[in-house]
C-alpha cells in the first residue's frame, strides 16, 4: 500500500475506501461479521492489510484504530476500534487471533 499522509480517521477511511476496502466489518463473538455481505469469517480466514492509529490531540479516551482488512473470499473492508483503555474487548480478542498482519 502506498504511503498516505496521516490526518484524520475520516481522511484514512476515505483513502483506504478508494484502494478497494469499501464493505464495513464488525465482531461479532468468534467472527467478522460484514455488514454489507452478511458473511462471518475466522480469524484465520483473514488478512489484515494494514492499519492505521489515531491519538486524540487532547483526550486519551479519543484514541482509535482503523483495520484495513481483506478476506478469504477476496471482500476488502475496514473495522474501527478505539485502542488502550478505549478498545472494545471483543474486537482486540478477535485482532489478536490474526496470525497474517500486514505493518
Amino acid at each position: 500500500m502506498e504511503k498516505i499522509n496521516m490526518y484524520s480517521l475520516v481522511t484514512i477511511l476515505a483513502e483506504v475506501e478508494k484502494l478497494g476496502f469499501k464493505s464495513q466489518f464488525k465482531v461479532n463473538g468468534n467472527y467478522l461479521h460484514s455488514l454489507q455481505t452478511k458473511n462471518n469469517f475466522l480469524a484465520n480466514q483473514v488478512k489484515i492489510v494494514h492499519f492505521y492509529r489515531f491519538e486524540g490531540e487532547s483526550n486519551p479516551d479519543d484514541n482509535a484504530i482503523l483495520y484495513a482488512i481483506q478476506t478469504m473470499n477476496n471482500e476488502k473492508g475496514t473495522l474501527t476500534d478505539g485502542y488502550g483503555i478505549s478498545a472494545d474487548s471483543e474486537t482486540a480478542a478477535f485482532t489478536r487471533k490474526v496470525k497474517n498482519i500486514n505493518k
